[in-house]
């Protein structure tokens, strides 16, 4: 797999290919990036609580279950990237984006914690 590939550096090295995906693509807004996820089969992205120094994001859909299930070492570090990425562009704030996976829910936790 990725792990064999990639190394140690996996993790660090998916989030920032995450975050250079995203400097790739036009993403105008909040919609935009949920349209996204969508389109890409990465799944249904929703945003579930703004504040003043994070953002709370879910992800779930049926691929997400398909991925969870067919694998033991399942990440989202990618994706993570990518939403640091463009909500860092969208809010002209420097951000970092962490995820938790809740495999009895099926859902991953993405937390956008502003760094300014």
């Amino acid at each position: 797999g990725l792990s064999t590939v990639l190394g140690t550096e996996k993790n660090t090295l998916l989030y920032f290919m995450g975050k250079e995906l995203a400097r790739n693509f036009k993403i105008n807004n909040m919609e935009d990036l949920i349209y996204f996820f969508y389109t890409l089969r990465w799944g249904k992205l929703e945003l579930v609580k703004e504040k003043k120094k994070y953002l709370t994001f879910y992800l779930m859909s049926d691929d997400i279950v398909e991925r969870m299930n067919a694998s033991l070492d399942v990440d989202f570090r990618l994706e993570a990237g990518f939403i640091a990425e463009v909500i860092t562009l969208l809010t002209d704030r420097p951000c970092e984006c962490t995820e938790k996976v809740n495999e009895r829910l099926f859902r991953v936790e993405f937390k956008v914690h502003y760094l300014d």
